[in-house]
């Protein structure tokens, strides 16, 4: 009987949420998605124990180069669509290619009006690369992110598309052993960028992500949280940093002689740290300010204020889970997909009513 009541109870106010949101018309402005509280990715590690080849690793790296360009750059490029219930779906035609048992098998994806994928005015991969479409869909508390993605006269195309659970309690592996997503790691990547409503606030809650090139990570390996790697190419026998590796900055890191809005990366860098995601040169990857209400030019961060910031200033911590490092592998693993328990009703429809209060006063400012 209980378990009844709740059952109804959550589900009217769902439909609350539901009818509340197709007010909205397709189109929300909400915070960036985050997973749950107690995951890997919220985790205070500024007490945590360091990987006892920090020292090592981090030695290696300055030595081949640092960072890619030899500076700790922000990207500010990549777009997070915020859709509420209003907005259309399209169903996603799978490219040539397409990673089958990495990614979903099929879905479709909410895309409101004046969305776009990564570095390109809208949703149509105009500039090639790696064109990332992330949505968060508010009210489902859902993150779609695809690889390679492109919408042409309606038609939704990916070499990779992805569905996370915001509410959902994923195991050390994520979405699976071996398993790829979006990003190379296996990672989601809305919720390890930074915005500038954020840096406004003056608090990143959360670890953030960085790349390096394919030639400054050790090959055929990763550590847990990731379940994948790239094309790391440096040898499996150097002290190159390993996939899914996450690096804290030094808590004695002088952070006052940088401009305030620097500082607050700075110390979540050191609350939080940040996870090896994929490969590339820009090191850090910022969401763009399509959809805060801060703006960066308001905000007054620019893509070269942590360039002094060397990989000597940062510790880098174990692994995660009871067994974190895989590989080095002869091949790539097969993807071998977990199974991740729905969340609770309950839970989701009070998440997606915060969350559309939190859209409502985004819509305010």
């Amino acid at each position: 009987m209980l378990n009844s009541l709740i059952a109804r109870s959550a589900t009217r106010v769902i439909g609350l949420v539901l009818f509340l949101v197709a007010l909205g018309g397709g189109a929300a402005r909400a915070a960036l998605p985050q997973l749950r509280s107690d995951s890997v990715f919220r985790l205070d590690v500024s007490a945590a124990p360091m990987d006892p080849d920090s020292a090592a690793i981090t030695t290696w790296l300055e030595a081949a180069g640092g960072w890619g360009f030899g500076r700790l750059q922000i990207d500010f490029s990549i777009d997070v669509v915020d859709a509420d219930a209003l907005a259309p779906k399209l169903e996603l035609v799978p490219n040539p290619g397409y990673y089958d048992g990495d990614c979903e098998p099929a879905g479709s994806v909410p895309l409101p009006a004046g969305g776009t994928v990564e570095g390109n005015p809208g949703y149509q991969c105009i500039s090639g690369g790696d064109c990332h479409l992330l949505v968060h869909d508010v009210p489902s508390s859902l993150l779609y992110e695809a690889y390679v993605a492109d919408v042409t006269v309606g038609v939704f195309t990916a070499t990779c598309l992805v569905e996370w659970k915001l509410l959902a309690s994923y195991p050390p592996s994520g979405r699976g052993e071996g398993c790829t997503s979006a990003d190379a790691a296996g990672f989601p990547i809305a919720p390890l960028l930074f915005d500038a409503d954020e840096v406004a606030s003056g608090e990143i809650a959360h670890a953030i992500r960085f790349i390096l090139p394919n030639n400054r990570m050790r090959a055929a390996s990763y550590v847990h949280p990731a379940s994948h790697y790239g094309a790391p190419s440096a040898p499996s026998n150097s002290g190159a940093p390993i996939y899914g590796m996450r690096f804290r900055l030094r808590s004695d890191f002088p952070v006052e002689s940088y401009p305030a809005p620097a500082r607050v990366i700075l110390e979540a860098l050191k609350k939080y740290g940040m996870f090896l995601a994929d490969g590339g040169n820009i090191a850090l990857t910022a969401r763009s300010d399509r959809g805060t209400s801060a703006k960066w030019g308001t905000v007054g961060l620019g893509s070269h204020d942590l360039d002094g910031v060397q990989p000597s200033d940062f510790e880098v911590l174990l692994g995660y889970g009871p067994n974190p490092y895989q590989g080095p592998f002869a091949g790539r693993p097969p993807c071998v997909r977990n199974t991740v328990p729905e969340p609770d009703a309950g839970l989701l429809g009070m998440t997606a009513v915060l969350g559309l209060a939190a859209s409502r006063r985004h819509r305010a400012n």
